[in-house]
């Protein structure tokens, strides 16, 4: 079991099965939101324990078109757990144990800030990941 909450503790879930994988985006958007390292998780293996009610979403302006939620009384970004999908993203950060997953990827690396060093060796993407074919 991974236990996962927000700073304030208002906000608790937990998941039954580790995330799916581990990535970085640098993308302007994801970095003020504090998303930027993130799981995702099998909608199956989520469950809230409390909280739910407390968590807000912010819808953004297009082009984009995920929301971000966030905890309202703390302000800790925690992904998309309110996201309908089979899998979503929830922020890292969250997680109060260790996910068992490790970074796959970066992406948006073009526009992460220069003072932000990468120092894994997880692939690096100028922009969304590209599949192998």
């Amino acid at each position: 079991m991974i236990q996962g909450s927000c700073c304030c503790g208002a906000v608790r879930f937990e998941l039954t099965a580790p995330p799916t994988m581990m990535a970085t985006c640098h993308c302007t958007r994801c970095r003020k939101v504090g998303l930027s390292t993130f799981v995702f998780v099998d909608r199956a293996s989520f469950r809230w324990v409390e909280g739910q009610d407390m968590v807000e979403s912010y819808q953004p302006d297009p082009p984009y078109q995920f929301a971000r939620c966030f905890c309202r009384r703390c302000g800790t970004a925690l992904g998309e757990p309110l996201s309908p999908a089979d899998d979503f993203p929830i922020a890292a950060n969250c997680l109060d144990s260790d996910p068992g997953v490790r970074n796959r990827f970066h992406e948006f690396v073009a526009e992460k800030p220069a003072w932000y060093e990468i120092c894994d060796g997880a692939k690096q993407f100028a922009g969304h990941p590209v599949r192998a074919p």
